[in-house]
């Protein structure tokens, strides 16, 4: 069973453009990203899923620059997107990350496909139910059940949000669900790449362990902010999808 990641990205984010390449210790937002999937033992290969777009020409060459799969497709229809970068890999199971997650937790995205695998699951997720903070959020599942998905809805939301029509059918596509243990719990705080404020927070954090301990862990972003509360404000009153 091959195991592939796939990264969603893209040039022309409404509320911060451009993010994924803004850099911070040297390194662009989504070389960390990379450099962090790299490491998770269980996946094989990782694809990064643009769009055709020019604006995004810039990504196909960092996956070149960085040894990683490109495939570019719909910017709208997300879902055919992941499906034929996910297929341009040969993959039997695809771990789906977005590209504002640059500080995501090796360690938990393991623990999420270890958890898909031995449950014998169509779809696992940390973040259905919200526990761990917002930017550790990681998505399991088999190619052939995000097609077979993707055959039965034709709704343009379903399309945009890859995994939404399996959330919400969960009679037709089993599901399992990663709870955060009690010193990763913390569902408010955000760690997503979303807007100028979490520009300016995740950047600390990088570069605050940057010498020491590039492969930060949750647990450790989680301990620093607990020492530094006026962190945590910075990008407190950030808005996050789903949330009013």
């Amino acid at each position: 069973m091959k195991i592939v990641a796939t990264i969603e990205a893209r040039m022309t984010s409404t509320r911060l453009p451009g993010k994924v390449l803004l850099e911070a210790g040297g390194k662009s937002m989504l070389r960390h990203l990379v450099d962090r999937l790299k490491t998770v033992p269980s996946i094989s290969e990782i694809v990064l899923a643009t769009t055709i777009n020019n604006a995004d020409n810039p990504l196909e060459a960092f996956a070149k620059d960085n040894d990683i799969k490109c495939y570019r497709g719909s910017e709208h229809d997300v879902m055919s997107r992941v499906i034929e970068a996910a297929a341009s890999a040969e993959a039997d199971i695809v771990v789906e990350i977005t590209g504002d997650c640059p500080i995501i937790d090796p360690q938990i995205v393991e623990q999420t496909i270890r958890m898909f695998v031995g449950n014998n699951a169509d779809y696992a997720s940390n973040s259905i139910i919200r526990s761990y903070p917002d930017g550790m959020d990681t998505q399991v599942f088999r190619l052939g059940t995000l097609q077979r998905s993707a055959a039965m809805t034709n709704d343009p939301i379903d399309h945009e949000h890859v995994t939404l029509h399996m959330c919400n059918n969960p009679d037709l596509f089993s599901q399992v669900h990663l709870i955060a243990p009690p010193d990763l719990h913390w569902p408010e705080l955000g760690l997503t790449l979303d807007e100028p404020a979490d520009y300016v927070l995740i950047s600390q954090i990088i570069e605050f362990f940057e010498l020491d301990n590039p492969l930060f862990t949750c647990l450790d972003v989680l301990r620093l902010l607990q020492q530094k509360p006026e962190w945590v404000k910075i990008n407190k009153s950030v808005l996050r999808k789903g949330n009013s």
